[in-house]
């Protein structure tokens, strides 16, 4: 579930180990790049946490951030 921290969105993702964990980052990534809205995120074996914040905007939450956060969970569903 995501929350709002400090103006961002954030999620933290758990998966079975790093490969699974890194897989999930390329695959965000290219949807991010599509978007032109990339995250701030950090790997940790095979735990991603994700901040999302739209820095045009003054570093709050947009549409962007929530659609991307809808995109994010959507690449998720595929890896349960």
């Amino acid at each position: 579930m995501w929350e709002v921290i400090d103006n961002s969105l954030y999620r933290k993702f758990v998966f079975t180990d790093f490969v699974q964990a890194f897989t999930f980052m390329n695959a965000v990534a290219f949807r991010a790049e599509q978007l032109q809205h990339h995250p701030l995120w950090k790997n940790e074996y095979n735990k991603v946490e994700i901040w999302l914040t739209t820095h045009d905007a003054g570093s709050i939450v947009t549409e962007k951030d929530k659609k991307l956060s809808e995109i994010i969970d959507a690449v998720y569903k595929s890896f349960e």
